[in-house]
């Protein structure tokens, strides 16, 4: 971890300082030698921290070190961040860049005149006892030996011996993967790649422990294998990738008297495993592969080697990096899942239990079952966990194993975390931070990629050289977390987007392990008072408390050690406030989750808390309004009060608020309006719900006040459209020049009985930029040739027209090249659907591509009017088309004959449709044969 907070605290003294020249930096810090002396100690200590990080794991006095020195750099930049609020500050009050001014000892200097002391500190003597204490740590650095890290690798191996593999493998020890092996099996004895190719690549995926190299033992041995392949190859690749080493390796094991596997020439030795292979049947497997290096992969000349073998030849791949899959461009990737509780159990106790048979009815079988518990279907764990308890001969020893923290184990610590260390020391400074962020919140907790992605960045862990843009790349932190396994049990949109995932419960254990003097989870004992007692040496930067009762939330007054908490996060709580002298104490803290509380109240002291970039209040039921101090935090990112449904208004002056990317005002239902200062933060990226005011408040914020927010990313809902002067306010938004923005989702008002005038023209106004992914427009009084623009829309994925009750023609969207889900429900006047659905002009013109050509869902709902739905049959339509529903359309007489042809098609669903019930009713309806080829049909009466 220290090393990206290092990171950090360098580039906020690039960017706080040098940006405002040398010569101010020199005289703040009092001395040119400070600024020196600051910058050159720490750039030293970053050269060798990637060692130190290593050496800390297993030596308690590196361990010391590298605390003292994270507590250092988070000082430095708490000062920093203070002087750049400052600055801020004064651009704010005084509406635009101003100099600024720190009274010091020896005079002023001044970037301009400031009125008053940064909250009444010396910034320079603050900086100057800083850069004394870290010039007393870079002097003890001397005293551990570190390396300087090498320079474009990591090289661990003086750490870690990463173990050597081989194809032996011990059966009487292997539980469960019947399943997978079988799987395996079946792509190993094809006599040909599914995708016509010569060969096959096969790579097994999964997090370390998890048991890839015993599942490729276990196919390498079976006796099918080994007469269906003429070669066999086993090599151990490892890390770092040597062309050079692995090539020998193969040669070896091809034949062990070649003497040109002496050669360091790769050409000769890849020539070489070319004659041995030629025209053979020939099978690699390549273990424990790292490189995400696509030259590297390539130097190897694999493609070339096994083209010339005799078909089916397969190339088997074992890692826990997906990207490396995904390199070797695999089809028939298997990724590797944890045990089933009975396997894991049947492993535990094959080592816990042995020559100990009786002992399994005697109590210790009872405890066992709970251990396994703690491995969450990890092979490793179980095997390493039964191996412990093995040698512990009472109950009372095996209860110690069950109530310890699983990282307090000697064992576990040396065998369990020794995997992931590996994966750990393969992360970037910064992604391993926001691995270990990860700690603070409990075992089994489902995280939301969005959020996770907003707290990295309050952290300020997303800082990139370059101008990309933060979201982006947290985006990618998340990914190369996900490929390396530390997150599972994916959920997924309609999309196939992840947003929302687990965590393994070793792999919480391990970052728990890493962060213990940084996080902290504490659950509230029952009966307690709301006052939270704390250790009296607590030095945690993460405070993470859990199941507090309904009440105030209060630190107690003497207790000084808040002042360094960095996070605070409240789960599966219920507190109405937070004390304001507890507020007070937290003056370092980014990060403020209270969501899903029973908030009624936020003290006026929450404007105090000067570093605050994150603030959750969600789902506050009770929440009525926010103090105006919120808008005096200046470095605030993000501000998240949806499902607040009581908050009646946000705080006037919110366009203080110049560092807001996030707003999250989602189904705040009692907020009449949006204050009109949010429309001077043209750097705001989400506004996720816009609610349009009725009347003319002066204090609103209007849709055109949004031209300028062209940042904004996302999903951006409108509501309570159709009013007279929304079209010209709509066009006063741009939503053409909104590039990032993803997903559109309109509502016009539903009271209105009688047709409004007016809509086709909002409709016509809305045109968004042609990146947008996702459209929804719901309630519209006016016709679908208001569309228009919709066919320039060529990155559109959904379209849903929800509630058009006037439209009695269908939008022609056949035409759009990436459409995958369309939805069209209660359109009452559509009668007919024909050639203007597929944006054809007239039936005899003429169609050079397919239409809908990547449809895979569609349905059609409450369509009441709905008689027929006909194409010319001589088009190729919806070739893609795998789900098709047809709910609520009473007059629909049939569907139309290309449907039938569709060899994608593999769900229909026809509900309340009584006339396509009886034409297609199983085995007696006149078209049933039309449509009984298709795996899942429904068809039946009304909804239920």
């Amino acid at each position: 971890m220290a090393e990206a907070l290092i990171s950090v605290v360098l580039e906020q003294l690039a960017s706080i300082v040098f940006e405002h020249t040398k010569q101010a930096v020199t005289l703040v810090l009092n001395a040119e030698e400070d600024v020196h002396s600051f910058r050159s100690n720490l750039e030293a200590i970053q050269a060798v921290l990637e060692d130190a990080e290593k050496k800390q794991v297993t030596e308690a006095r590196v361990r010391i070190w590298l605390q003292k020195l994270k507590d250092v750099s988070y000082e430095m930049d708490d000062v920093l961040d203070e002087w750049n609020t400052e600055i801020l500050k004064q651009q704010v009050e005084e509406g635009n860049k101003k100099k600024v001014c720190f009274p010091m000892p020896s005079g002023c200097f001044c970037f301009g005149q400031v009125n008053k002391v940064i909250h009444h500190h010396n910034i320079a003597r603050m900086i100057k006892q800083l850069n004394e204490k870290l010039t007393s740590i870079a002097a003890e650095k001397a005293m551990y030996g570190f390396h300087p890290s090498a320079i474009g690798g990591h090289d661990d191996r003086q750490f870690i011996q990463r173990p050597k593999t081989s194809s032996l493998v011990d059966l009487s020890k292997i539980f469960g993967r019947e399943e997978e092996k079988e799987m395996l099996l079946n792509k190993l004895l094809r006599e040909s790649s599914p995708e016509g190719g010569r060969f096959l690549v096969i790579p097994i995926v999964g997090m370390g422990g998890m048991g890839k190299t015993t599942l490729v033992q276990l196919a390498y041995n079976h006796e099918k294998v080994a007469a269906h392949f003429d070669k066999k190859v086993w090599v151990c690749v490892s890390d770092p990738f040597d062309e050079i080493k692995i090539a020998k390796a193969i040669i070896e094991s091809l034949d062990k008297n070649e003497t040109q596997k002496n050669s360091d020439e790769l050409e000769t030795l890849l020539n070489c495993i070319k004659t041995h292979v030629e025209s053979k049947k020939f099978l690699l497997v390549l273990d424990d592969v790292w490189t995400e290096d696509q030259t590297k992969w390539e130097s190897l000349q694999l493609s070339v080697i096994m083209q010339s073998c005799e078909i089916g030849s397969t190339i088997l791949v074992t890692t826990r990096k997906q990207r490396v899959a995904e390199m070797m461009r695999a089809t028939n990737m298997i990724h590797l899942d944890k045990l089933s509780d009975m396997d894991c159990l049947a492993l535990f106790n094959c080592f816990a239990l042995l020559d100990r048979e009786e002992d399994k009815t005697n109590g210790f079988g009872a405890i066992g079952e709970e251990i396994v518990k703690k491995c969450k279907g990890l092979p490793l764990a179980a095997k390493t966990l039964g191996s412990l308890v093995w040698y512990k001969k009472t109950r009372e020893e095996w209860r110690d194993v069950l109530n310890s923290k699983i990282w307090e184990l000697e064992e576990v610590e040396e065998q369990v975390f020794r995997p992931l260390l590996l994966s750990y020391y393969d992360l970037a400074p910064a992604v391993k931070m926001c691995l270990l962020y990860c700690a603070i919140f409990p075992k089994d907790y489902e995280f939301r990629k969005k959020n996770l992605i907003d707290l990295w960045m309050s952290q300020n862990y997303l800082n990139s050289k370059g101008k990309k843009e933060k979201r982006r790349i947290g985006q990618s932190y998340f990914e190369s977390l996900t490929m390396r396994s530390f997150f599972q049990d994916f959920k997924k949109d309609g999309m196939g987007n992840v947003y929302e995932c687990k965590m393994h419960d070793i792999v919480h254990d391990f970052v728990q392990f890493l962060t213990q003097k940084e996080c902290t989870i504490i659950e509230a004992v029952k009966g307690a008072n709301q006052r939270v007692e704390l250790p009296g040496d607590y030095k945690g930067r993460h405070l993470t408390l859990t199941s507090l009762p309904e009440g105030p939330l209060s630190f107690p007054t003497s207790f000084d050690n808040c002042k360094n908490m960095r996070t605070l996060t409240l789960l599966d709580s219920s507190i109405t406030t937070i004390s304001p002298g507890s507020i007070v104490q937290m003056k370092c803290l980014r990060t403020l989750n209270l969501s899903r509380n029973k908030l009624n109240e936020v003290p006026k002291e929450i404007g105090e808390l000067i570093h605050l970039r994150y603030m959750n209040l969600s789902r506050s039921g009770y929440l009525k309004e926010l103090p105006d101090a919120v808008c005096d935090l200046y470095n605030l990112q993000t501000l998240d009060v949806s499902w607040c449904g009581q908050l009646e208004k946000l705080p006037k002056a919110m366009g203080k608020l110049i560092n807001l990317k996030h707003l999250y005002v989602w189904a705040c239902d009692g907020l009449r309006y949006l204050p009109k200062g949010i429309g001077s933060l043209k750097s705001l990226q989400v506004l996720d719900w816009f609610k349009v005011c009725e009347g003319d408040d002066d204090e609103a914020l209007k849709l055109g006040d949004l031209g300028i927010m062209d940042q904004l990313q996302g999903i951006l809902v409108i509501s309570r459209l159709g009013n007279k002067d929304d079209a010209s306010e709509i066009e006063k938004a741009q939503l053409g020049n909104k590039e990032h923005l993803s997903f559109l989702r309109v509502l016009f008002s539903h009271v209105d009985a009688e047709q409004r005038k007016g809509d086709s023209e909002i409709v016509k106004a809305l045109q968004p930029h042609q990146n947008l992914e996702f459209l929804w427009i719901g309630f519209c009084h006016g016709t679908t040739e208001s569309l228009y623009w919709i066919k320039s829309l060529h990155n559109l994925r959904s379209v849903s027209l929800i509630g058009w009750r006037f439209c009695e023609v269908l939008p022609p969207l056949g035409k759009l090249p990436s459409l995958e889900i369309l939805e069209i429900y209660g359109m009452e006047k559509v009668k007919k659907v024909g050639v203007e659905f597929l944006g054809i002009e007239e039936e005899e013109e003429q169609v050079s591509r397919d239409l809908f050509p990547k449809l895979k869902q569609l349905r059609f709902q409450s369509m009441e009017n709905w008689e027929e739905w006909a194409f010319l049959s001589e088009i190729t339509i919806m070739p893609r088309l795998s789900e098709l529903l047809i709910v609520s359309c009473p007059k629909l007489k049939a569907l139309p004959e290309f449907l039938y042809k569709i060899p994608a098609l593999r769900t229909l669903k026809i509900k309340g449709c009584p006339i396509l019930e009886g034409e297609y009713k199983k085995d007696v309806g006149k078209e049933w044969h039309n449509i009984s080829h298709i795996p899942n049909l429904t068809i039946q009466s009304g909804w239920n």
